[in-house]
């Protein structure tokens, strides 16, 4: 984590690390170093020296002439941003919009890319997104950042509808996280088990079995319902699409006519079953 902190600190200058050994490093540290009196023209010179070393050129001398030279490396995907840009129909509206001065905060850069303000419009090509995700999660500076993180990062570059989400489904897809990335939650610990039943049809439990063949009557589910003390249990044909006021109806029909009320209801928190209907009608 250490090292992590300072890789992201480092990220953000441009420099070079280069390995002197004592005997060459000659150059006195400011304490000891004695006053001299310099010239403009050794000023103007300094200044010089400075301005030459910002621009990281590289001094190649022969017997008779020095050459300079600079390495300046460039990224092709803002012309990948850009021609995909130009077949994505919500950002060619977007760039009909600006044209016609109703943009926003939409606009196009001196490059000729549409930005967001001061983040670069991704077009959708599932190649072009997955290079950045790859970028922004699996590269040296990087290192497999959570999803939030993940996501703070890139928004300051880039920006695209439903970004958040795709951003969080490729970090939990992410084979090495899932290995390494521990989950900050406390231990559920033991299971407990559930108290014996007192009486019959006192505490029941139910589930609904789906997937079925349809049959004559479109019943394509059962819904089970059984009783924790005696195991008896009833099978209630049902179809899926059933609204819930029509399971309340069975359920009163076939189980509280014969058994009554139970105390407790044993489920697997189908939505179904943790509904404000279901609420509100035991309440009452």
């Amino acid at each position: 984590m250490k090292q992590r902190r300072w890789l992201e600190f480092l990220k953000d200058y441009d420099f070079g690390l280069n390995y002197h050994p004592g005997k060459a490093n000659v150059v006195a540290d400011a304490l000891s170093r004695k006053s001299l009196h310099m010239s403009m023209l050794m000023v103007k010179e300094l200044e010089l020296i400075e301005q030459i070393r910002d621009l990281s050129l590289v001094c190649e001398s022969t017997h008779n002439s020095v050459k300079l030279g600079m390495l300046k490396l460039t990224s092709g995907i803002l012309d990948e941003i850009r021609e995909g840009q130009k077949s994505d129909m919500l950002l060619v509206d977007k760039l009909t919009l600006v044209n016609q001065g109703q943009g926003g905060e939409i606009r196009v850069d001196e490059n000729g890319v549409l930005r967001f303000g001061n983040r670069v419009c991704i077009p959708d090509v599932t190649e072009l997104k997955k290079s950045i995700l790859e970028e922004g999660h699996r590269s040296g500076l990087s290192i497999h950042p959570g999803a939030t993180k993940m996501y703070h990062d890139l928004k300051k570059l880039f920006w695209w509808p439903g970004m958040k989400k795709e951003i969080a489904s490729f970090v939990y897809s992410c084979l090495t996280c899932q290995k390494s990335k521990i989950e900050h939650q406390k231990p559920s610990g033991l299971m407990q088990p559930l108290a014996i039943p007192e009486w019959k049809w006192d505490s029941i439990s139910m589930d609904f079995v789906s997937g079925l063949p349809r049959t004559n009557k479109n019943f394509e589910a059962i819904w089970v319902i059984v009783d924790r003390l005696t195991k008896s249990a009833h099978f209630i044909p049902i179809r899926m699409d059933y609204p819930l006021e029509r399971l309340a109806e069975l359920y009163i029909e076939k189980i509280v006519s014969l058994h009554g009320i139970p105390s407790s209801i044993v489920s697997d928190r189908d939505p179904r079953f943790t509904s404000k209907f279901w609420e509100d009608g035991w309440s009452d």
